[in-house]
């Protein structure tokens, strides 16, 4: 998906320069001869912008200040552990592992030992899973809150202060004078116990009880001090209970500069508590953080934060919050938000660079953060990130300073952005050198080849960017760029096999975009739309061409040149799309129907399955919220609301759910929702029956043969799971009379466990000649043939989907057999350089146990545990090797 970092202000689509879509198309339409058609026009529709530099931490080496982490947490104070989590979000943030982040995250809320850092980690939180707001709708409608990370009551979580006590009541003033003091507030007079308000401070105490003249008076005027009637009346009455009564606001603000004013530190801070409660808005925050400030307010000033962080990303775009940011001094800071100032801003900063990377105030802020930078680590975060910011701006000077720091700090990355600066000003030999350098000093990267390679020409580019490809298979440009170079050479074949080789695995926005400008050039019209279709799915105000034009706007011009099906038709194509698992196909059609007067309720939650097997949840949260709200009838709502429940792990509200809309309409989505949580999250092995009896419920109400097929496949599941095999065998086969192709796969397990590894392999090969995307189905064909075979699939298997992880560990456990432990060392870490996976790590840190190479059994243990802190064998792994080491 196209980051909001990179996203250029949109031009006015009047004036669309070089590729024009629409002068494309009436080619096509006979309105313009073919000989206008131009191929310099497919150079401008082929451009390949330059990888950014991205404003992330990224590590040499990811496994080891993993494993730096989590040993430091072991050992580490508890006031010191948020801190590490979040450099340890910070390290997931650059995988891109988002809810390995997220946990890190709520790892350091949960350890908060401060209030101020329980509001910015729960802000944190909220902000991150701002997507999910409907499900607190959802839950409360199941009498169930959500307020995990809602508002904290400030003033109660504060620790109170250790007051000191004030002289002593119990030594009786003189005789000369009286055991009441009156004070004057010019018409008016309030007489208090001289030693209860003698005991607020010592100013107090010294005023009344010491060498001065009040001390023998009687009446004493403090019509000057700023406080009224009203107010003087409620200091007296806290000297006594120490506490307040309901006050106005007003009121409070006086006892408050009053209380500063005589030193009266108690009266101050149960001031401060009290006037927390006052803050309930987000101007009430801006006009009382200012207040809290100037009288040094903490509990006011915390709660005045919270409101603006549980507005995050609004309060940003209020330059009023934003400039009490801006302008807040070391004090200030302390006082709104203690020692959590390098958290604050890291937040702040984040959030204000999704808005918009190029905004004064988002430079402004990130410069607080590099001024908050203490630690090595977070220097290198905060310089690399404001680099970034400041060559978004082409503030090259600027950019190149920042850098610098974050290089010597140890972030070996931001050579990427000297690199940069250095090609921009016209010296790319520099560049390329600069580069070479940290490919030959350490263990090189595939971005580090990447970066090199926009740096040279001819045979030395292609060899950086496939070697980069060899390194790190998920980095995009090295595809764009190679299949944009083929379409020049006019071998659109290998161009279309370049670009699909990535989207195989990875479904990229810009490669998309990419293989449309291809289909273009072909004036393949039919599967252009099919792509477009995909990325308005994705991302619906998605912008092609450099930003210049609307997706969506060429998707109208593309439907001209397209066959228009009817309703009876669209369903055909679907059919036969889901069938040949052609994801992105199905997708296309659904898109159409959605155009239609179709019942939306169940093509957005068709939608939403399918983005789900695309791995795009966040989409497929949106597709669900978009069928809960166009579904047709109550008990169609509840089983969209089960599956929002379900998708985000709440499974008893989901059970709930599927619970109430089969009370109202027995149906098969609300039988099928109920088994497929029970299935899920059934421990007790009586829950098979259940499972069955629903499916077999579901299979009874009416349904199209689509959703039938996989309920049918569900079940065949659970009867191998049974170890009724027959009874599977007859699920599988029966949805495959309805061409639910993926039960081939459930048919073929069947056969492996009745001792039938032909069969097996015979009913896997069909569904690899039938499936589109077929990785997984070559990767299980892989456990029925013999070794050979068996590393000749999972060799493909890596080609299709380099992000799979089981072939990296066959073939690792098969060198390792044949005592090649090297090797076999050596091919899990090829995977583990761009794929952090617990998996990968615990067969590693086994081998390095095995050759006896105790810290790197201990670093992989430590870097594994922090992807999954609970994971037994890695425990009992991590036990057993912290007993060799000396």
């Amino acid at each position: 998906m196209r980051s909001s970092f990179l996203s250029e202000s949109p031009c006015d689509e009047q004036h669309i320069h070089g590729f024009n879509p629409q002068s494309w198309l009436q080619v096509e339409r006979g309105k313009l001869p073919k000989s206008s058609y131009s191929p310099s026009s497919i150079e401008s529709l082929i451009k390949i912008a330059e990888p950014p530099v991205v404003p992330l931490y990224k590590p040499l080496d990811y496994v080891e200040v993993l494993s730096r982490i989590h040993e430091e947490l072991e050992q580490c104070v508890p006031s010191e552990r948020p801190g590490l989590y979040l450099i340890q979000s910070q390290v997931f943030r650059g995988l891109g592992e988002a809810k390995l982040r997220q946990r890190s995250l709520h790892s350091a809320w949960r350890c908060a030992t401060t209030v101020h850092e329980k509001v910015v980690f729960g802000a944190w939180l909220r902000y991150e899973k701002r997507g999910e707001d409907i499900i607190s709708d959802v839950l409360a409608s199941c009498r169930k809150c959500c307020r995990e990370f809602g508002p904290l009551d400030v003033a109660s979580e504060m620790p109170g202060g250790d007051f000191e006590i004030i002289g002593s009541c119990d030594i009786c003033p003189s005789s000369q004078v009286s055991s009441t003091v009156t004070f004057q507030i010019r018409d008016g007079k309030v007489t208090c116990d001289r030693c209860k308000i003698a005991a607020l401070s010592i100013p107090f105490w010294s005023m009344l009880n010491g060498p001065f003249t009040e001390s023998q008076l009687d009446l004493v005027d403090l019509s000057e001090n700023g406080i009224s009637l009203e107010g003087m009346r409620a200091v007296s009455e806290f000297s006594c209970t120490y506490s307040f009564e309901d006050l106005p606001l007003e009121i409070l603000l006086e006892i408050l500069v009053f209380a500063n004013t005589f030193c009266c530190d108690r009266l101050k801070d149960a001031c401060d508590r009290k006037l927390a409660s006052f803050v309930s808005s987000r101007q009430d925050a801006v006009e009382l953080m200012a207040l809290a400030f100037e009288e040094n307010a903490p509990v006011l000033a915390a709660s005045c934060l919270q409101v603006f962080l549980q507005e995050l990303p609004d309060c940003l775009t209020d330059e009023h919050v934003v400039s009490l940011f801006l302008t807040a001094t070391e004090q200030r800071q302390h006082i709104m938000v203690g020692h959590a100032s390098f958290l604050l801003y890291c937040l702040l900063s984040e959030v204000a660079m999704n808005i918009d990377p190029r905004t004064e105030a988002t430079v402004c802020l990130s410069e607080k953060l590099a001024q908050l930078a203490v630690t090595p680590t977070q220097k290198q975060i905060a310089f690399h990130q404001l680099g970034c910011i400041r060559l978004l701006r082409k503030e090259y000077n600027e950019a190149e300073h920042q850098f610098s720091i974050a290089f010597s700090a140890g972030h070996v990355y931001s050579i990427a952005g000297l690199a940069r600066i250095a090609g921009i000003r016209g010296r790319k030999g520099l560049a390329y050198e600069k580069l070479s350098s940290v490919i030959t000093s350490s263990v090189p990267l595939g971005w580090m080849y990447m970066e090199r390679s926009l740096y040279s020409e001819g045979d030395k580019k292609w060899a950086d960017l496939d070697k980069a490809t060899e390194l790190d298979p998920t980095l995009t440009y090295p595809y764009m760029y190679r299949a944009a170079s083929l379409m020049r050479k006019k071998d659109a074949r290998l161009a279309l096999e370049e670009i699909n080789r990535l989207l195989g695995f990875k479904l990229a926005l810009e490669c998309l975009e990419l293989r449309i400008c291809l289909y273009l050039a072909l004036e393949d019209y039919k599967s252009a739309i099919c792509d477009i279709h995909a990325i308005l799915t994705l991302s619906p105000e998605y912008r092609m061409l450099e930003g210049r034009v609307a997706a969506s706007k060429i998707g109208t011009l593309l439907g001209a040149h397209v066959e228009q099906w009817n309703t009876a038709e669209c369903w055909l194509q679907l059919y036969e799309r889901w069938s040949s698992v052609d994801d992105i196909g199905s997708l296309s059609v659904i898109y159409r129907m959605l155009e239609s007067d179709a019942a939306k309720g169940v093509l957005y939650f068709r939608q939403s399955l399918l983005l789900l097997r695309l791995n795009c949840p966040e989409a497929a949260m949106r597709s669900l919220q978009l069928a809960r709200q166009h579904a047709a009838t109550e008990p169609e709502q509840l089983v969209y609301e089960g599956w929002l429940l379900y998708d985000t792990g709440h499974c008893e509200e989901a059970l709930q759910k599927a619970e109430e809309s089969i009370s109202i309409q027995r149906s098969f989505e609300a039988f099928f929702l109920k088994a497929y949580v029970l299935a899920d999250s059934g421990v007790d092995p009586s829950y098979s029956a259940t499972v069955i009896s629903l499916l077999e419920d579901a299979l009874k109400c009416p349904s199209d043969r689509l959703r039938k097929g996989q309920a049918l496949n569900n079940l065949g599941g659970v009867y191998v799971d049974c170890e009724k095999l027959d009874a599977a065998a007859d699920c599988y086969t029966s949805a495959l009379k309805i061409r639910h192709t993926r039960a081939h796969q459930g048919l073929a397990r069947v056969h492996f466990l009745r001792n039938n590894r032909d069969a097996a392999y015979e009913e896997m090969t069909k569904l690899i000649e039938k499936a589109k995307n077929n990785a997984s189905a070559y990767e299980k064909r892989s456990e029925y043939c013999e070794r050979e075979q068996t590393m000749t699939d999972l060799q493909i298997v890596t080609q299709l989907d380099p992000l799979r992880v089981y072939p990296y560990r066959y073939r690792a456990a098969v060198l390792m057999d044949s005592h090649k432990e090297k090797e076999a060392i050596a091919e899990l870490t090829r995977a583990i350089a761009f794929k952090a996976d617990l998996h990968l790590l615990h067969l590693r840190a086994a081998f390095h146990e095995h050759i006896g190479d105790v810290p790197s059994a201990l670093r992989d243990c430590r870097a594994a545990l922090s992807l999954d802190p609970n994971h037994q064998e890695m425990l009992e792994l991590q036990k057993r090797v912290n007993s060799q080491e000396p």
